[in-house]
């Protein structure tokens, strides 16, 4: 790696003021390592900064109308959480999905939810001979159009054609969580559907993620998050989907479910919701569902075949 500062930060207000343009922020170091040792980002950070040594941020609260988790809160942590487990199933299966058992012992929740794309375009490190100034890095040309896009999106494509990776964005979109951002002089609660955009998330400098608030789904709520992969360890989502259904004996009355791995950010698929929302639930409104949930995908030259698996993952989910 290049020659570059460490930063262990006390306080959350600290970590808040060393978070520069010129800075990476590191927690579990799962993401970050790779980005710097195999020269990635387009501007390489003078700084690593520490923040797991600031201990306000790891916690797991029950709350009265909901659930609040602190962002250095480990993946493990939250898989093996009771409340977690008993309550927000869908969160707690995300995060089980999650690459292995040791990252998920290193890697935090905030991590997971900001790391850096999967794009092997973006991630084409110039030791390899060659590198990509994709329109990530501030070029002009997304190379997956044209080139080898068999992981990329099939929907919400525009400019950039990298899908968001965070397994634990698309679960807690289906719970409809607010992300807690801090910075210098003030803090926010951001809908996560809103704090991701085609190029990542909306985070600018002097901001962090601090923790992650979720409101209390419905007792009887039949929640799920299916997710296909190459290898059943290791691998991120080829596709997933994160669906929290409300039934009356038969009959759905509500539904919330987010798709995955095809698109920019986690994508709720809204018509879907509303193909059975009043409706009984069987075979063929699930069949008619899983179809809406990708009514206007335009797939790329070689992920087609992502279509019909987001479809068979919606449709199971529904007849959970």
């Amino acid at each position: 790696m290049n020659p570059l500062k460490h930063f262990n930060a006390r306080t959350l207000d600290d970590a808040v003021l060393a978070a520069n343009e010129n800075s990476l922020i590191i927690a579990g170091g799962t993401d970050c390592l790779s980005l710097l040792k195999n020269s990635i980002l387009p501007i390489y950070p003078q700084e690593l900064v520490n923040i797991k040594t600031v201990s306000e941020l790891d916690y797991i609260v029950e709350e009265a109308a909901g659930l609040r988790i602190g962002a250095l809160t480990r993946l493990a942590d939250i898989v093996e959480s009771a409340v977690v487990t008993a309550e927000y199933g869908v969160l707690a299966e995300a995060a089980k999905s999650v690459a292995s058992p040791q990252i998920r012992n290193m890697g935090t929740i905030a991590g997971n939810l900001c790391q850096d794309t999967r794009c092997w375009y973006y991630r084409c490190s110039p030791f390899t001979g060659k590198s990509y100034f994709c329109t990530r890095k501030g070029g002009r040309v997304c190379f997956a159009v044209a080139g080898d896009n068999r992981y990329h999106a099939i929907l919400g494509g525009k400019g950039c054609f990298a899908v968001n990776p965070s397994d634990l964005a698309v679960a807690l979109a289906a719970l409809d969580a607010r992300i807690t951002v801090k910075g210098t002089t003030s803090e926010r609660a951001i809908p996560i559907k809103e704090f991701y955009t085609v190029q990542g998330n909306i985070l600018k400098p002097h901001e962090l993620v601090t923790d992650i608030w979720i409101p209390r789904p419905p007792p009887q709520a039949k929640q799920r998050f299916l997710k296909f992969r190459l290898r059943k360890a290791i691998d991120f989502a080829i596709v997933s989907v994160a669906s929290i259904i409300t039934m009356e004996d038969e009959v759905c009355r509500d539904a919330s479910i987010v798709l995955g791995a095809v698109a920019p950010v986690p994508l709720r698929a809204a018509e879907a919701e509303q193909a059975i929302k009043g409706k009984v639930v069987n075979e063929e409104t699930a069949h008619n569902a899983a179809k809406a949930s990708v009514a206007g995908a335009t797939p790329l030259s070689g992920n087609a075949y992502k279509v019909e698996i987001a479809q068979a993952l919606v449709k199971r989910a529904i007849l959970f």
